[in-house]
This record gives C-alpha cells, sequence and structure tokens, in this order.
C-alpha cells in the first residue's frame, strides 16, 4: 500500500521535491535557478499527491529559494531550469543583483543574532568556584629540591577573530586546532559553519568562532 501519510514540514517537503524531481532540486552544493513560475508547475504535477499540500508546497519553496547555497548559484550566465531540469531564459542582471543583496543581508542578520548571543554569554556573571577540600599534607622531606630551570616565554602571534560576514572562498584563514591554528583556506561558507581545506588536504567543516587570522 503506498504511503500517503503527509509531509509535515518544509525540510521533509524540500527532501522530497529532490527525490520526485532530481534534475531540478539539489540536496547539497550550489542549487540550481529555478523557472519563474515553477510553483504553479509543481502544484499541477503534484495535484493528486496527497502527502504535500499547497500551503506546506509554497512554504517550502519559499525556504529552499531563500537559502544561502540558492543564493550563490545565481549568477551571470546561468539558466533557470523547469521541473525536469530543461534551460530556460538566462538570470537577469537585476535578479542577479538582487540575490547578491538578499544573501548579503541574510548573512548580517545571522552573524548579527551570533554576536549578540556571544556577548549575552561573555556577560553573564559566572558563578563562584568551590574550593577543593584540601588534601592531607604529605611527609616533609629534609632533601633540598632543585628548581628546574624555567624556559624564557615564547611571545605567541596575536590572533584576530574573523568577520564571519566577509568570509569568502579561497580565503585564506588559520583554524584553531588544539593550542596552535592551523592555516587553511576556505571552500564554502554556509549560514551554520564554513567547509575549509588544509595544507595536508584534509577537508573540514568548523564553526565561524574556530577561524582566526
Amino acid at each position: 500500500m503506498e504511503n500517503t501519510e503527509k509531509l509535515k514540514n518544509s525540510k521533509e517537503i524540500v527532501a522530497y521535491l529532490v527525490e520526485q524531481f532530481p534534475a531540478c532540486f539539489i540536496a547539497e552544493g550550489e542549487a540550481k535557478p529555478l523557472k519563474i513560475g515553477i510553483f504553479q508547475d509543481l502544484a499541477a504535477r503534484l495535484a493528486d499527491d496527497e502527502r504535500v499540500s499547497k500551503t506546506m508546497l509554497r512554504s517550502a519553496l519559499r525556504q529552499y529559494t531563500s537559502s544561502w547555497r540558492y543564493l550563490h548559484g545565481l549568477k551571470a550566465g546561468q539558466a533557470r531550469v523547469d521541473l525536469d531540469g530543461n534551460p530556460g531564459e538566462l538570470l537577469t542582471e537585476e535578479h542577479i543583483e538582487h540575490a547578491k543583496q538578499a544573501l548579503k543581508e541574510s548573512k548580517e542578520r545571522v552573524f548579527a543574532s551570533r554576536r549578540t548571543n556571544t556577548k549575552e554569554k561573555e556577560d553573564k556573571p559566572k558563578q563562584p568556584r568551590r574550593n577543593a577540600p584540601r588534601k592531607a599534607d604529605a611527609p616533609r622531606s629534609d632533601k633540598p629540591k632543585t628548581a628546574a630551570p624555567k624556559a624564557a616565554p615564547v611571545a605567541d602571534a596575536p590572533l584576530v577573530k574573523v568577520d564571519a560576514a566577509t568570509l569568502k572562498v579561497d580565503q585564506g584563514v588559520r583554524v584553531v586546532l588544539g593550542k596552535s591554528p592551523v592555516p587553511a583556506t576556505i571552500k564554502e561558507v554556509t549560514k551554520d559553519d564554513v567547509q575549509v581545506q588544509l595544507q595536508t588536504g584534509m577537508m573540514l567543516r568548523v564553526k565561524f568562532e574556530h577561524l582566526v587570522l
């Protein structure tokens, strides 16, 4: 028996669209620009599909086309595609500029919210640290201890936190791994994190707070 349980949220609907129309909707990486009026085409194709309501479909489509990876894909020379992946009209300069502005504003909102949350955590008073119970004194030795020579302090290079809103692909940064930052190159910037490539060739996905200049 065919599963007719309704899809509950936009994430499930987008995954369903990727499954039903793989030549049009992309699950990962830069998305393809969608044909203007694609909602009407979807509504017609899925008219008999009880799993998807028009209201939820419209909401899922709005979420998909406002995602960073979709806006990143709106570039000069790109053609809009229909549900079967057939190319149509080329993107106009107006639509490309609109996408760039929408992407910039979306990043600024996210990073401003993150900075506010970080500041609130830093301003929150810390709980006083309880002293651990004192251990019983060990028996003293009459033998004098020889102090180990102290190593001369080494001045660390100052670490400058990155401005997440200005990060871009192929930018050189340093990733804080353990005690020492490691040089890396940015390969992808998303709303939640950054994918970088270390000099060893290893690819990592890290949070913005782990990046310094």
